[in-house]
């Protein structure tokens, strides 16, 4: 389903709704992901949680559900042992923001999508 390649590659359609489960848990201030966790994301740490948390807050927009068009520039790559995905969101003055959510998924067999980061690349 995911390429080993060194390309970037659209996020595919089959892990969009786990994504968008996931970010709609941040939506939510569930940062460490605690409450609704997605099956298949692994949860947060505190200390993840309150970064993420304050680059929302600095962003200056509070998110909103991912809208259709991130998927128009959201990416993921092979880069080793994990795929790394990069995921545009959605705020509620642009339906595609500067922030993006930085998660890994290791090549693992129950491998879990790990949240890195929330920010403005």
């Amino acid at each position: 389903m995911l390429a080993r390649d060194d390309k970037e590659h659209p996020i595919p359609e089959g892990l969009r709704p786990r994504f968008r489960e996931l970010v709609a848990s941040l939506v939510a201030g569930d940062y460490q992901l605690s409450t609704n966790r997605p099956d298949g994301v692994a949860p947060v740490d505190t200390s993840l949680a309150d970064f993420i948390a304050e680059q929302i807050d600095a962003y200056g927009a509070k998110l909103a559900p991912l809208s259709d068009e991130v998927w128009q520039r959201s990416i993921y790559t092979w880069n080793g042992p994990n795929w790394q995905f990069l995921i545009d969101l959605t705020t509620t003055e642009e339906p595609v923001s500067d922030l993006v959510l930085h998660a890994r998924l290791p090549d693992v067999e129950e491998g879990q999508i790990e949240v890195w980061s929330v920010h403005v690349p």
